[in-house]
């Protein structure tokens, strides 16, 4: 199906609008003009103390959390841009970051104020008009990016009774006034010199600012915090990788578990009725698991946990002993489906091992386990012991041969969050169609230093056709209803509504929109740069937007060797759309 492209003019919402100044769409370029300019009259609202109830409701007027819910769905009920109506979506704002770093934070929303992050910077910005209300500058060290692995970033902030949380790339979490964009308290979780860093949204659960750490490629060893939402008064910290007398510390050998990588950069999801936060973890650290035999607890691995006290309830395991740096942070997105004919509290979560799970979230107990992307370092799951059956693929790699491993070191879907929608009773992901070339070689701790343990030369197997598809993958068995392939993989997040559409972005700029139910792509609109962005919408004055910011960088920009890439603009900026009048 044709899409409806767009482009944008410039004009001055101060002066009256002319036939050449506007958001043009074929010959509606008019209409939009005086709209738009209207818009840019409204007055922004202050945000105002906001609280647990609204943080846990469906509310469509704001998005309050990371993820769009503390579920992570990324679905919204929203039906105002639908299947018919997205033809007309039309940019009515871009507000520019001044960086050309990746950009890949989610939006919030608050009473009329969008609130989002850079690696450098946190900005209030009318969200009807795009104009900012506040910008606070973070500082960090020069010598701070030396110990960041795959990208300058930041991927979004909390809101909680008037504050804002982030997290910086010195790994310092802080409070800003949402009102003004001060400082309220600053609080540091790691040292910069032995690895730690901080790229992720934090979670408010319970009252208690959640945040985790980046930094297993130096060695760093895994934990989450829990923090004082009011004071930042530190309340817990655990460690993914347990230390002697903690359960689990048999599965590391000797003083591996000290450098054992299993950091948590990115953010976790909540049942407030559990009252459990459910958070992944990273890969072991090195790559090279003759420097560590074991099966690496709680590498690779979601972690059940009390908000209020940090303990693990219980965890499960995806991939132990991982040679091929499978993380398991990706989002543990949480649902209600239906196993056996019984409505069943579910975790969906489509690993970078390649296989998609789905969890019983009140136990862990595993239910299903299925491939969703080509494979071949395992044949398939172990229902009973929740294990991976592995090939002579992994144990080659683990002899120190070099092997061609699907899917590549980057996953079969890379950390951009995938979504669900409860009509369709789908996921839609951004998955990855590439090999790595894998050689296991010595590695040796030294503080601050990588520590991989692989031969970062051997690069990469590339297929002849699409590096990426968008998938509609059916939970239960991980085949897909539909695939929309891309010559450049996506790494952008997805989006899906009740109007029936999926929203992502692409590296070459687009920001598109798919049928949910055919996908066939229905929209698109070239931005500046390419997408590595997580799509929102909220409703407000009784118009439906859509919103995403954009920015090249990354990880794939950064190691994929793509030469495709050179031609795509850097520079970052927050895109706004809304549906042109008829």
């Amino acid at each position: 199906m044709e899409a409806t492209i767009c482009h944008l003019t410039p004009y001055n919402a101060l002066s009256p609008p002319s036939a050449e100044a506007g958001f043009r769409c074929g010959r509606t370029g008019m209409k939009i003009a005086v709209w738009a300019a209207g818009l840019a009259l409204l007055a922004p609202l202050a945000a105002s103390a906001q609280t647990a109830a609204e943080l846990a409701s469906g509310e469509t007027s704001s998005v309050l959390t990371y993820g769009m819910g503390y579920h992570q769905q990324r679905y919204s009920p929203l039906e105002q841009i639908n299947k018919n109506t997205v033809k007309r979506l039309v940019p009515v704002w871009n507000y520019s970051f001044d960086d050309n770093r990746s950009e890949e934070s989610q939006p919030l929303v608050y009473k009329g104020v969008i609130y989002v992050t850079t690696h450098n910077a946190t900005m209030a910005v009318d969200a009807r008009t795009g104009n900012q209300i506040w910008k606070t500058k973070v500082n960090y060290a020069a010598a701070t990016p030396r110990i960041v692995c795959c990208g300058i970033i930041n991927r979004g902030a909390a809101i909680f009774d008037g504050k804002l949380f982030r997290t910086t790339l010195d790994a310092n979490v802080i409070a800003l006034d949402a009102k003004s964009g001060k400082e309220l308290w600053r609080q540091n979780a790691g040292d910069i010199k032995l690895g730690y860093s901080m790229t992720m949204a934090p979670l408010v659960a319970a009252g208690v600012v959640v945040t985790g750490v980046s930094g297993a490629e130096f060695g760093t060893r895994g934990y989450i915090d829990g923090w004082e939402a009011e004071t930042g008064n530190h309340l817990w910290r655990t460690y993914t990788v347990p230390g002697p007398g903690e359960p689990g510390h048999d599965t590391w050998a000797g003083d591996t578990w000290k450098y054992g990588g299993g950091t948590t950069w990115i953010t976790g999801s909540f049942d407030p009725q559990l009252n459990t936060v459910y958070w992944g973890t990273g890969n072991p650290a090195p790559f090279n698991t003759a420097v560590r035999p074991g099966d690496n607890l709680h590498t690779c691995s979601v972690l059940a946990l009390d908000p209020q006290t940090g303990s693990i309830k219980w965890h499960f395991q995806f991939s132990p002993n991982s040679p091929f740096d499978y993380d398991s942070v990706a989002e543990m997105l949480l649902a209600t489906i239906e196993v056996n004919g019984v409505p069943t509290k579910v975790i969906l979560h489509a690993d970078r091992n390649g296989f998609f799970y789905v969890l019983d979230r009140t136990n862990g107990k595993l239910i299903g386990a299925n491939p969703y992307v080509q494979m071949n370092w395992a044949s398939g799951i172990d229902l009973e012991t929740g294990r991976p059956i592995e090939t002579d693929v992994a144990r080659k790699a683990r002899a120190g041969e070099l092997v061609t491993v699907w899917p590549s070191i980057l996953g079969g879907k890379n950390w951009p969050p995938m979504s669900y929608n409860p009509r369709t009773g789908l996921a839609y992901a951004n998955t990855l169609n590439f090999a790595s070339n894998y050689q296991a070689v010595p590695a040796d701790y030294k503080a601050g230093q990588w520590y991989l343990g692989m031969d970062m030369a051997a690069g990469w197997t590339f297929p002849d056709g699409p590096r990426g598809y968008l998938k509609a993958i059916d939970p239960m068995t991980g085949k897909s209803k539909w695939e929309a392939p891309s010559d450049l993989p996506r790494f952008s997040g997805t989006m899906t509504t009740a109007g029936g559409l999926v929203f992502t972005g692409g590296y070459d700029g687009e920001l598109q929109a798919f049928d949910a139910d055919t996908g066939d792509k229905l929209w698109k609109f070239k931005t500046g740069s390419g997408i590595e962005g997580q799509p929102i919408t909220w409703e407000q004055d009784g118009v439906q937007y859509v919103a995403v910011t954009t920015g090249l960088g990354g990880v794939y920009t950064l190691f994929s060797g793509d030469t495709r890439l050179a031609s795509v603009p850097a520079g970052g900026s927050l895109w706004a759309f809304a549906l042109a009048p008829q």
